[in-house]
């Protein structure tokens, strides 16, 4: 039976250091991996990956076992296989619809309500929509994930605050300047999305930043759009000097190498506060007690205070996210319904036809009254049905509808898979 899953794996299971080996380099070896997943299993009708410095999950529609999905990810990856069981998240149908919700509404994310994600997830779709890797049925979940994103955030006050983990790390930055007499200067290397939303929260906060990046093409145009005199930009061949010139270092690229090491850092008057948030990682453990690194997972503190705060809310979006997932099945369920009408109209159309047939060859109607008695039939076989049909649509999302629609197909053998959509319930339902 086709369905919808998940495989995931996320900050809540995976260690930074086990997330920099599942990270995939770049787009197009995402692409190739996802390409030839696909071919060699033509079980799963379509697919779409998600990489991001917190989670790598793979959406699927079709009949592929999640065995065969970690089997290529060890392979593909020189990663042991029962590791990769051990770590990872499989969710079918139901909670996976409701998984992915949560998803790109950001109730799965480190920072609960920071919107990113939802960025993130449009990006991943319309990359493997466009290698047509994914097509009408993740289609329909990516719409659906969307809108129930929007109506999360218009709901709840979830996302009053725009967060990330770019935030999070800026607002350690200021909780660092309440206890040391530093100036308000930083340098953020990488000019991605992260790095552009440290830039224009450093910059909200009153610190000057000197921007840093491999093609100061991309970082100019950066900086010009953001039309300020605080920010100034350079190539990353000056990093070295940048690094022990800044007491604030916030570093979000996508290389596959670090690319601060130990061996550049020089002595200072100053401590210095550095903020890896990128996943491979950036920069390398300096060993020095006059450097304090903080990577992703580090910021956990500053989330889980975070999330405190929004825990009326959070409960509020996951009973949204549940009433959303119910909507989506059972308009899953209405298109499992007109084939089975078709089918039925298509049986009464043989038989009548079947019959009228042998009426003319035994000459109880002359043939050229065919037409007017094949009308005549159809319009009764219509009327026949009409009662049926309206009681099934009127009853396809309630319990009873499953028990209506597989005793059609048993009684005229109309075959297709089992009703199963209905009546879904989860926690986060109670009390709705």
């Amino acid at each position: 039976m086709e369905v919808y899953s998940v495989l995931s794996f996320t900050h809540k299971r995976l260690p930074i250091e086990l997330r920099e080996q599942l990270a995939f380099q770049d787009t197009a070896t995402f692409l190739n991996f996802l390409q030839h997943l696909k071919h060699q299993h033509p079980s799963l009708k379509e697919i779409i990956g998600l990489c991001t410095c917190n989670r790598v999950e793979f959406y699927c529609y079709g009949t592929l076992a999640s065995g065969a999905l970690l089997e290529a990810l060890a392979h593909a990856k020189n990663l042991p296989l029962a590791l990769l069981q051990e770590k990872s998240t499989h969710y079918t149908h139901t909670e996976a619809i409701y998984h992915s919700f949560s998803v790109v509404s950001s109730l799965d994310s480190l920072v609960v309500g920071e919107t990113q994600i939802t960025g993130q997830f449009k990006e991943a779709y319309k990359m493997c929509l466009e290698a047509k890797l994914c097509g009408k049925h993740l289609s329909r979940l990516a719409h659906f994930a969307f809108k129930c994103a929007g109506r999360v955030r218009s709901v709840t006050a979830i996302s009053a605050q725009v967060v990330s983990i770019a935030s999070m790390a800026v607002k350690q930055a200021l909780e660092v300047l309440e206890s040391e007499d530093l100036p308000k200067k930083a340098l953020v290397v990488g000019v991605g999305q992260m790095g552009q939303l440290v830039c224009k929260h450093l910059l909200a906060k009153g610190f000057s930043v000197l921007l840093c990046n491999r093609h100061l093409d991309n970082a100019k145009t950066f900086a010009d759009s953001l039309n300020e005199p605080n920010i100034q930009i350079d190539g990353l061949e000056n990093l070295k000097a940048h690094i022990n010139a800044y007491p604030f270092c916030f570093s979000a690229t996508h290389s596959p190498t670090p690319l601060i090491t130990p061996d550049m850092l020089e002595p200072t008057p100053f401590r210095r506060f550095w903020f890896d948030l990128a996943v491979p990682r950036d920069i390398q453990d300096p060993k020095d007690p006059s450097v304090w690194l903080y990577s992703v997972d580090d910021l956990k503190g500053v989330v889980a205070d975070n999330l405190e705060k929004r825990q009326k809310d959070t409960a509020k979006a996951h009973a949204l996210i549940a009433e959303d997932t119910a909507q989506f099945l059972a308009w899953l369920q209405t298109l499992e319904l007109d084939p089975l009408i078709k089918g039925l109209r298509d049986l009464a159309k043989q038989a009548a036809l079947k019959e009228l047939h042998k009426a003319i060859k035994k000459g109880y109607i002359p043939p050229e009254l065919q037409d007017n008695v094949a009308k005549i039939l159809h319009n009764a076989f219509n009327t026949f049905l009409h009662q049926p049909t309206a009681v099934l649509k009127k009853n396809a999302h309630k319990e009873e509808g499953d028990m209506l629609g597989e005793s059609l197909k048993t009684l005229f053998s109309l075959g297709g898979d089992l009703f199963f959509l209905n009546a879904y319930r989860c926690e986060h339902t109670k009390g709705l």
